[in-house]
Protein backbone atom coordinates (compact mmCIF):
# COMPACT_ATOMS: atom_id res chain seq x y z
CA UNK A 1 0.00 0.00 0.00
CA UNK A 2 1.18 3.42 -0.58
CA UNK A 3 2.39 5.77 2.21
CA UNK A 4 1.75 9.75 1.62
CA UNK A 5 3.90 11.88 3.99
CA UNK A 6 5.07 15.15 4.23
CA UNK A 7 7.39 17.53 6.31
CA UNK A 8 8.16 21.26 6.14
CA UNK A 9 10.96 22.44 5.30
CA UNK A 10 10.84 26.39 5.10
CA UNK A 11 7.97 28.77 5.69
CA UNK A 12 4.37 27.54 3.92
CA UNK A 13 7.01 25.34 2.41
CA UNK A 14 6.57 21.45 2.08
CA UNK A 15 8.28 18.51 0.79
CA UNK A 16 5.56 15.37 0.40
CA UNK A 17 6.74 12.12 0.11
CA UNK A 18 4.93 9.23 -1.83
CA UNK A 19 6.11 5.88 -1.44
CA UNK A 20 4.97 3.17 -3.85
CA UNK A 21 4.73 -0.60 -2.86
CA UNK A 22 4.72 -2.53 -6.22
CA UNK A 23 0.97 -3.68 -5.32
CA UNK A 24 0.30 -0.21 -6.13
CA UNK A 25 1.17 0.13 -9.79
CA UNK A 26 2.06 -3.72 -10.73
CA UNK A 27 -1.82 -4.45 -11.57
CA UNK A 28 -2.59 -1.52 -13.90
CA UNK A 29 0.73 -2.17 -15.47
CA UNK A 30 -0.65 -5.42 -16.49
CA UNK A 31 -3.93 -4.35 -17.76
CA UNK A 32 -2.26 -1.71 -19.62
CA UNK A 33 -0.08 -4.22 -21.64
CA UNK A 34 -3.24 -6.20 -22.47
CA UNK A 35 -4.74 -3.35 -23.80
CA UNK A 36 -1.76 -2.58 -25.68
CA UNK A 37 -1.92 -5.99 -27.12
CA UNK A 38 -5.42 -6.02 -28.50
CA UNK A 39 -4.27 -2.50 -30.38
CA UNK A 40 -0.19 -3.04 -31.30
CA UNK A 41 0.03 -2.66 -34.72
CA UNK A 42 3.83 -4.51 -35.65
CA UNK A 43 4.61 -5.63 -38.83
CA UNK A 44 4.38 -9.37 -39.80
CA UNK A 45 1.51 -9.82 -37.70
CA UNK A 46 -2.16 -9.57 -37.33
CA UNK A 47 -3.67 -6.75 -34.72
CA UNK A 48 -4.00 -8.51 -31.71
CA UNK A 49 -2.36 -11.49 -32.51
CA UNK A 50 1.25 -10.73 -31.47
CA UNK A 51 3.27 -12.47 -28.38
CA UNK A 52 2.69 -11.08 -25.14
CA UNK A 53 6.38 -11.98 -24.78
CA UNK A 54 7.72 -9.51 -27.43
CA UNK A 55 5.39 -7.00 -26.57
CA UNK A 56 6.63 -6.83 -23.59
CA UNK A 57 10.12 -6.84 -24.99
CA UNK A 58 9.51 -4.16 -27.38
CA UNK A 59 7.16 -1.82 -25.45
CA UNK A 60 6.94 -2.99 -21.67
CA UNK A 61 9.54 -0.65 -20.31
CA UNK A 62 8.51 2.36 -21.25
CA UNK A 63 4.73 1.50 -20.22
CA UNK A 64 6.06 0.45 -16.92
CA UNK A 65 7.36 3.66 -16.19
CA UNK A 66 4.41 5.63 -17.27
CA UNK A 67 2.44 3.69 -15.11
CA UNK A 68 4.48 3.65 -12.43
CA UNK A 69 4.59 7.90 -12.57
CA UNK A 70 0.66 7.70 -13.12
CA UNK A 71 0.14 5.94 -9.76
CA UNK A 72 2.66 8.36 -8.20
CA UNK A 73 0.61 11.79 -9.50
CA UNK A 74 -2.30 10.01 -8.66
CA UNK A 75 -1.98 9.24 -4.90
CA UNK A 76 -0.35 12.96 -4.49
CA UNK A 77 -3.65 14.19 -5.84
CA UNK A 78 -5.88 11.88 -3.60
CA UNK A 79 -4.28 12.91 -0.91
CA UNK A 80 -4.40 17.01 -1.29
CA UNK A 81 -7.74 16.30 -2.04
CA UNK A 82 -8.57 14.40 1.67
CA UNK A 83 -6.27 16.58 3.70
CA UNK A 84 -7.87 20.10 1.40
CA UNK A 85 -4.54 21.55 0.72
CA UNK A 86 -4.60 24.96 -0.40
CA UNK A 87 -1.61 25.14 -2.77
CA UNK A 88 -0.17 27.25 -5.28
CA UNK A 89 0.23 26.59 -8.84
CA UNK A 90 1.29 22.52 -9.00
CA UNK A 91 3.25 20.31 -7.02
CA UNK A 92 6.52 20.27 -8.49
CA UNK A 93 8.82 17.18 -8.74
CA UNK A 94 11.95 16.96 -6.43
CA UNK A 95 14.81 16.38 -8.92
CA UNK A 96 15.91 12.68 -8.29
CA UNK A 97 18.92 11.15 -8.20
CA UNK A 98 18.45 7.93 -10.24
CA UNK A 99 15.31 6.12 -10.86
CA UNK A 100 16.14 2.73 -11.19
CA UNK A 101 12.51 1.52 -12.58
CA UNK A 102 13.04 -2.09 -13.48
CA UNK A 103 9.95 -3.91 -15.17
CA UNK A 104 11.65 -7.30 -14.41
CA UNK A 105 12.39 -6.14 -10.71
CA UNK A 106 9.52 -4.44 -9.76
CA UNK A 107 10.43 -2.76 -6.07
CA UNK A 108 9.09 0.05 -3.75
CA UNK A 109 10.00 3.48 -5.24
CA UNK A 110 10.24 6.74 -3.55
CA UNK A 111 9.08 9.86 -5.00
CA UNK A 112 9.32 13.57 -3.67
CA UNK A 113 7.38 16.42 -4.66
CA UNK A 114 7.24 20.28 -3.14
CA UNK A 115 4.55 22.36 -2.46
CA UNK A 116 3.46 26.14 -1.67
CA UNK A 117 0.89 26.93 1.08
CA UNK A 118 -1.26 29.71 0.62
CA UNK A 119 -1.29 31.65 3.44
CA UNK A 120 -3.94 32.68 5.87
CA UNK A 121 -3.93 36.32 5.87
CA UNK A 122 -6.52 39.52 7.08
CA UNK A 123 -7.81 42.13 5.60
CA UNK A 124 -6.54 44.67 8.37
CA UNK A 125 -6.93 47.99 6.09
CA UNK A 126 -10.69 46.71 6.33
CA UNK A 127 -10.95 46.04 9.43
CA UNK A 128 -9.02 49.29 10.62
CA UNK A 129 -11.44 51.26 8.32
CA UNK A 130 -8.36 52.92 6.71
CA UNK A 131 -8.93 56.93 5.92
CA UNK A 132 -8.81 57.63 1.82
CA UNK A 133 -9.73 60.96 -0.10
CA UNK A 134 -12.28 61.10 -2.62
CA UNK A 135 -10.68 63.96 -5.21
CA UNK A 136 -13.46 65.81 -6.04
CA UNK A 137 -12.32 68.79 -9.27
CA UNK A 138 -13.60 71.99 -9.64
CA UNK A 139 -13.61 72.83 -13.49
CA UNK A 140 -12.84 76.37 -13.49
CA UNK A 141 -14.34 78.59 -16.44
CA UNK A 142 -10.39 78.92 -18.08
CA UNK A 143 -10.76 74.91 -18.57
CA UNK A 144 -14.15 75.10 -20.17
CA UNK A 145 -12.68 78.26 -22.26
CA UNK A 146 -10.02 75.67 -23.01
CA UNK A 147 -11.93 72.75 -24.34
CA UNK A 148 -14.47 74.97 -25.75
CA UNK A 149 -11.63 76.24 -27.97
CA UNK A 150 -9.80 72.95 -28.72
CA UNK A 151 -13.13 71.64 -30.00
CA UNK A 152 -14.07 74.66 -32.26
CA UNK A 153 -10.49 73.65 -33.55
CA UNK A 154 -10.54 70.18 -34.18
CA UNK A 155 -13.97 70.87 -36.48
CA UNK A 156 -12.57 74.07 -37.73
CA UNK A 157 -10.64 74.13 -41.47
CA UNK A 158 -7.53 75.27 -43.12
CA UNK A 159 -7.91 78.08 -45.14
CA UNK A 160 -4.42 78.86 -47.71
CA UNK A 161 -2.26 81.35 -47.59
CA UNK A 162 0.90 82.14 -49.41
CA UNK A 163 3.55 82.72 -46.85
CA UNK A 164 4.16 81.28 -43.64
CA UNK A 165 3.61 84.70 -41.06
CA UNK A 166 2.72 83.35 -37.91
CA UNK A 167 4.17 80.22 -35.73
CA UNK A 168 0.14 79.40 -35.53
CA UNK A 169 0.43 78.36 -39.28
CA UNK A 170 -0.06 75.07 -40.27
CA UNK A 171 2.93 74.02 -42.73
CA UNK A 172 2.62 71.30 -45.37
CA UNK A 173 6.25 69.81 -45.60
CA UNK A 174 8.06 66.93 -47.26
CA UNK A 175 11.58 66.11 -46.12
CA UNK A 176 14.18 63.92 -47.81
CA UNK A 177 17.42 63.26 -47.14
CA UNK A 178 20.26 64.58 -49.31
CA UNK A 179 23.92 66.26 -49.25
CA UNK A 180 25.12 69.58 -48.27
CA UNK A 181 23.72 71.07 -51.70
CA UNK A 182 20.84 69.73 -51.31
CA UNK A 183 20.92 66.79 -53.94
CA UNK A 184 18.61 64.10 -53.46
CA UNK A 185 19.76 60.60 -53.54
CA UNK A 186 17.51 58.38 -55.81
CA UNK A 187 16.39 55.92 -53.58
CA UNK A 188 16.17 58.88 -50.98
CA UNK A 189 12.47 58.19 -48.82
CA UNK A 190 10.41 61.40 -48.82
CA UNK A 191 8.20 61.73 -45.46
CA UNK A 192 5.52 64.23 -45.49
CA UNK A 193 4.22 66.12 -42.20
CA UNK A 194 1.76 68.56 -41.42
CA UNK A 195 2.09 70.27 -38.24
CA UNK A 196 1.82 73.69 -36.55
CA UNK A 197 4.63 75.82 -37.02
CA UNK A 198 4.88 76.10 -33.06
CA UNK A 199 5.70 72.96 -33.36
CA UNK A 200 8.73 72.47 -34.89
CA UNK A 201 12.12 73.22 -33.36
CA UNK A 202 12.83 77.03 -32.39
CA UNK A 203 15.56 77.53 -34.84
CA UNK A 204 13.88 75.91 -37.73
CA UNK A 205 10.75 78.41 -36.65
CA UNK A 206 12.61 81.17 -37.37
CA UNK A 207 13.90 79.89 -41.08
CA UNK A 208 10.37 79.04 -42.23
CA UNK A 209 8.70 82.40 -41.53
CA UNK A 210 8.48 83.95 -44.84
CA UNK A 211 8.53 80.80 -47.52
CA UNK A 212 6.30 80.15 -49.38
CA UNK A 213 4.65 77.03 -51.34
CA UNK A 214 7.48 75.44 -53.40
CA UNK A 215 10.32 77.02 -51.60
CA UNK A 216 13.32 74.24 -50.02
CA UNK A 217 15.65 74.84 -46.93
CA UNK A 218 18.82 72.43 -46.41
CA UNK A 219 19.99 71.59 -43.02
CA UNK A 220 21.12 69.10 -40.71
CA UNK A 221 19.16 68.45 -37.70
CA UNK A 222 21.90 69.08 -35.10
CA UNK A 223 22.19 72.65 -36.12
CA UNK A 224 18.79 72.99 -35.48
CA UNK A 225 17.93 71.66 -32.67
CA UNK A 226 19.57 70.17 -29.18
CA UNK A 227 18.73 68.00 -26.65
CA UNK A 228 15.21 66.60 -26.02
CA UNK A 229 14.16 68.68 -28.65
CA UNK A 230 16.44 67.26 -30.97
CA UNK A 231 15.47 63.53 -29.71
CA UNK A 232 11.40 64.78 -30.78
CA UNK A 233 12.77 65.88 -34.06
CA UNK A 234 14.43 63.12 -35.00
CA UNK A 235 11.64 61.03 -34.21
CA UNK A 236 8.62 62.67 -35.50
CA UNK A 237 8.51 64.43 -38.29
CA UNK A 238 11.70 62.55 -39.60
CA UNK A 239 11.33 58.99 -38.04
CA UNK A 240 15.34 58.60 -37.53
CA UNK A 241 17.47 57.49 -34.73
CA UNK A 242 20.50 59.38 -33.15
CA UNK A 243 22.66 58.52 -35.88
CA UNK A 244 20.63 60.97 -38.30
CA UNK A 245 21.23 64.11 -36.47
CA UNK A 246 24.25 65.11 -38.64
CA UNK A 247 22.69 63.89 -42.12
CA UNK A 248 21.55 66.81 -44.53
CA UNK A 249 17.64 67.14 -45.02
CA UNK A 250 15.97 69.02 -47.46
CA UNK A 251 12.87 70.38 -46.77
CA UNK A 252 10.04 71.50 -49.06
CA UNK A 253 7.14 73.39 -48.35
CA UNK A 254 4.16 72.16 -50.42
CA UNK A 255 1.19 74.10 -48.69
CA UNK A 256 0.64 76.54 -45.36
CA UNK A 257 -2.18 77.97 -44.11
CA UNK A 258 -4.38 79.18 -40.84
CA UNK A 259 -6.62 76.91 -38.95
CA UNK A 260 -9.33 78.61 -38.42
CA UNK A 261 -11.48 77.38 -35.79
CA UNK A 262 -15.32 76.12 -36.04
CA UNK A 263 -17.68 79.16 -35.37
CA UNK A 264 -19.55 78.65 -31.90
CA UNK A 265 -22.96 78.13 -33.95
CA UNK A 266 -25.67 75.39 -34.42
CA UNK A 267 -23.87 73.71 -37.20
CA UNK A 268 -20.67 72.95 -34.25
CA UNK A 269 -23.39 72.32 -31.56
CA UNK A 270 -25.12 69.48 -33.48
CA UNK A 271 -21.48 67.99 -34.45
CA UNK A 272 -20.30 68.00 -31.28
CA UNK A 273 -23.35 66.76 -29.67
CA UNK A 274 -25.54 64.68 -31.99
CA UNK A 275 -27.73 63.13 -29.46
CA UNK A 276 -28.98 66.50 -27.80
CA UNK A 277 -30.72 69.48 -28.29
CA UNK A 278 -28.03 72.67 -27.83
CA UNK A 279 -29.70 75.86 -27.76
CA UNK A 280 -27.30 78.74 -27.68
CA UNK A 281 -23.29 79.27 -26.80
CA UNK A 282 -24.06 79.11 -22.72
CA UNK A 283 -26.02 75.71 -23.43
CA UNK A 284 -22.91 73.90 -25.24
CA UNK A 285 -20.64 75.39 -22.64
CA UNK A 286 -22.56 73.85 -19.81
CA UNK A 287 -22.33 70.77 -21.89
CA UNK A 288 -18.61 71.18 -22.15
CA UNK A 289 -18.39 71.27 -18.27
CA UNK A 290 -20.66 68.06 -17.70
CA UNK A 291 -18.24 66.49 -20.38
CA UNK A 292 -14.89 67.65 -18.23
CA UNK A 293 -17.04 66.82 -14.89
CA UNK A 294 -17.47 63.56 -15.78
CA UNK A 295 -13.91 62.43 -17.40
CA UNK A 296 -12.14 63.70 -14.23
CA UNK A 297 -15.13 61.77 -11.93
CA UNK A 298 -13.56 58.51 -14.06
CA UNK A 299 -9.91 59.80 -13.94
CA UNK A 300 -10.57 60.37 -9.99
CA UNK A 301 -12.16 57.42 -9.16
CA UNK A 302 -9.43 55.32 -10.68
CA UNK A 303 -7.38 56.93 -8.30
CA UNK A 304 -9.31 56.15 -5.68
CA UNK A 305 -9.61 52.38 -7.04
CA UNK A 306 -5.49 52.32 -7.55
CA UNK A 307 -5.25 53.69 -3.98
CA UNK A 308 -7.50 51.07 -2.87
CA UNK A 309 -5.10 48.38 -4.21
CA UNK A 310 -2.19 49.52 -3.43
CA UNK A 311 -3.29 49.94 0.09
CA UNK A 312 -4.11 46.40 0.35
CA UNK A 313 -1.22 45.19 -1.76
CA UNK A 314 1.21 46.57 0.50
CA UNK A 315 -0.42 46.68 4.04
CA UNK A 316 -1.84 43.15 4.38
CA UNK A 317 0.51 40.83 6.16
CA UNK A 318 1.24 37.42 4.28
CA UNK A 319 3.67 35.20 4.01
CA UNK A 320 4.89 33.48 1.19
CA UNK A 321 7.13 30.35 0.37
CA UNK A 322 9.60 32.65 -1.84
CA UNK A 323 11.77 29.37 -2.53
CA UNK A 324 8.89 27.15 -4.07
CA UNK A 325 7.77 30.24 -5.58
CA UNK A 326 10.95 31.28 -7.66
CA UNK A 327 11.27 27.87 -8.70
CA UNK A 328 7.95 27.62 -10.08
CA UNK A 329 8.54 30.92 -11.74
CA UNK A 330 11.82 29.70 -13.09
CA UNK A 331 10.69 26.00 -14.05
CA UNK A 332 6.74 26.06 -14.49
CA UNK A 333 6.54 28.46 -17.66
CA UNK A 334 6.76 27.02 -21.48
CA UNK A 335 10.72 28.06 -21.28
CA UNK A 336 12.93 27.67 -18.63
CA UNK A 337 13.83 31.01 -17.07
CA UNK A 338 17.43 32.19 -15.74
CA UNK A 339 17.82 32.75 -12.07
CA UNK A 340 19.06 36.64 -13.12
CA UNK A 341 15.26 36.86 -15.38
CA UNK A 342 13.70 35.32 -12.09
CA UNK A 343 15.44 37.91 -9.41
CA UNK A 344 14.28 40.79 -11.95
CA UNK A 345 10.68 39.57 -12.75
CA UNK A 346 10.11 38.55 -8.74
CA UNK A 347 8.72 42.20 -7.30
CA UNK A 348 6.05 42.43 -9.93
CA UNK A 349 5.23 38.57 -9.65
CA UNK A 350 4.79 38.81 -5.88
CA UNK A 351 2.69 42.24 -6.11
CA UNK A 352 0.47 40.62 -8.53
CA UNK A 353 0.32 37.35 -6.55
CA UNK A 354 -0.51 39.33 -3.07
CA UNK A 355 -3.19 40.85 -5.22
CA UNK A 356 -4.73 37.97 -6.48
CA UNK A 357 -4.73 36.27 -3.00
CA UNK A 358 -6.23 39.33 -1.38
CA UNK A 359 -9.19 40.18 -4.13
CA UNK A 360 -9.96 36.07 -4.32
CA UNK A 361 -10.50 36.37 -0.43
CA UNK A 362 -12.97 39.88 -0.52
CA UNK A 363 -14.55 38.45 -3.96
CA UNK A 364 -15.60 35.45 -1.76
CA UNK A 365 -16.36 37.10 1.14
CA UNK A 366 -18.04 40.42 -0.18
CA UNK A 367 -20.43 37.74 -2.69
CA UNK A 368 -19.01 39.89 -5.61
CA UNK A 369 -20.67 38.12 -8.71
CA UNK A 370 -21.17 38.44 -12.98
CA UNK A 371 -23.02 36.66 -14.89
CA UNK A 372 -22.96 35.66 -18.19
CA UNK A 373 -25.82 37.55 -19.55
CA UNK A 374 -24.05 40.64 -18.23
CA UNK A 375 -21.12 40.07 -19.65
CA UNK A 376 -22.65 39.74 -22.91
CA UNK A 377 -24.81 43.14 -22.67
CA UNK A 378 -21.70 45.12 -21.58
CA UNK A 379 -20.23 43.76 -24.63
CA UNK A 380 -23.07 44.90 -26.50
CA UNK A 381 -23.28 48.12 -25.01
CA UNK A 382 -19.87 49.46 -25.80
CA UNK A 383 -20.15 47.69 -29.56
CA UNK A 384 -23.11 50.32 -29.96
CA UNK A 385 -21.58 52.66 -28.33
CA UNK A 386 -18.51 52.52 -30.84
CA UNK A 387 -21.28 52.93 -33.96
CA UNK A 388 -22.36 55.87 -31.88
CA UNK A 389 -25.98 53.77 -31.73
CA UNK A 390 -28.44 54.07 -28.85
CA UNK A 391 -29.79 50.40 -28.07
CA UNK A 392 -32.92 51.12 -28.31
CA UNK A 393 -31.94 51.84 -32.06
CA UNK A 394 -32.26 48.56 -34.64
CA UNK A 395 -28.66 46.23 -35.69
CA UNK A 396 -29.95 43.36 -37.79
CA UNK A 397 -26.19 42.41 -37.84
CA UNK A 398 -25.74 42.17 -33.98
CA UNK A 399 -27.11 39.00 -33.04
CA UNK A 400 -24.47 37.11 -35.98
CA UNK A 401 -21.77 39.39 -34.16
CA UNK A 402 -22.36 38.41 -30.73
CA UNK A 403 -22.98 34.45 -31.70
CA UNK A 404 -19.22 35.43 -32.87
CA UNK A 405 -17.98 36.75 -29.87
CA UNK A 406 -19.42 34.17 -27.59
CA UNK A 407 -16.63 31.89 -28.94
CA UNK A 408 -14.20 34.74 -28.19
CA UNK A 409 -12.78 33.25 -24.64
CA UNK A 410 -10.26 36.26 -24.61
CA UNK A 411 -12.66 38.55 -24.56
CA UNK A 412 -15.21 37.12 -22.50
CA UNK A 413 -13.19 36.69 -19.56
CA UNK A 414 -11.05 40.12 -19.89
CA UNK A 415 -15.22 41.57 -19.92
CA UNK A 416 -15.92 39.29 -16.71
CA UNK A 417 -13.10 40.36 -15.09
CA UNK A 418 -13.66 44.06 -15.83
CA UNK A 419 -16.96 43.91 -14.87
CA UNK A 420 -15.87 41.79 -11.09
CA UNK A 421 -13.17 44.29 -9.85
CA UNK A 422 -15.10 47.56 -10.80
CA UNK A 423 -17.97 45.40 -8.99
CA UNK A 424 -15.33 44.28 -6.12
CA UNK A 425 -13.70 48.09 -5.98
CA UNK A 426 -17.31 49.63 -5.50
CA UNK A 427 -18.33 47.32 -2.31
CA UNK A 428 -14.61 48.36 -0.92
CA UNK A 429 -15.40 52.03 -1.36
CA UNK A 430 -17.94 51.75 1.60
CA UNK A 431 -15.30 49.70 3.45
CA UNK A 432 -13.21 52.85 3.83
CA UNK A 433 -13.22 55.99 5.81
CA UNK A 434 -13.32 58.11 2.18
CA UNK A 435 -13.85 61.97 2.90
CA UNK A 436 -14.64 64.16 -0.40
CA UNK A 437 -11.74 67.01 -0.77
CA UNK A 438 -12.59 69.34 -3.65
CA UNK A 439 -9.11 70.40 -5.73
CA UNK A 440 -8.25 72.62 -8.46
CA UNK A 441 -6.95 70.70 -12.27
CA UNK A 442 -3.53 71.64 -11.24
CA UNK A 443 -3.40 70.34 -8.08
CA UNK A 444 -5.12 66.97 -8.14
CA UNK A 445 -2.37 66.48 -11.01
CA UNK A 446 0.44 67.08 -8.71
CA UNK A 447 -0.81 64.69 -5.75
CA UNK A 448 1.91 61.78 -5.21
CA UNK A 449 1.31 58.64 -7.21
CA UNK A 450 -0.38 55.97 -5.05
CA UNK A 451 2.48 53.43 -5.87
CA UNK A 452 4.87 55.26 -4.43
CA UNK A 453 3.38 56.57 -1.77
CA UNK A 454 1.84 52.52 -0.49
CA UNK A 455 5.42 50.66 -1.76
CA UNK A 456 6.96 49.59 1.45
CA UNK A 457 5.93 45.94 2.73
CA UNK A 458 4.97 45.63 5.89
Amino acid sequence: MATVTRESIGTLHEKIKVQLSKEDYLPGFEKKLKQYAKTANVPGFRKGMVPASMLRKMYGQSLFTDEVLHAAGHKLEDYLGKEKLAIFAQPMAMPLDSLNLDMNNPADVDFFFEVGLKPDFEVTPLKNKTKLTRYKVDVSDKMIEDETLRTARRYGKVEEHETVSSKEDIIYTIYEACDADGNVAAESQKTEDTVRLENLPLKMQSMVIGKKAGDTLVFRPSDVAAGDELTAFLKDPLKQGPEAADQYYKLTLTKTGLLVPHELNAELFAQVFPNAEVKDEADFKQRIKEELSKEFERISRDRLHNEIYELLVHNVHMQLPVPFLKRWLKEGGEKQKTDAEVETEFGSFEHQLRWTLISDDLIKQNNVQVSQEEVMNDIKAKVLAYFGMQPSEDAPWMESYMAKISKDEKTIDETYRRILYERLFTVLETKFNVEEKQVGEEEFYKLPDAHAAHHHHH
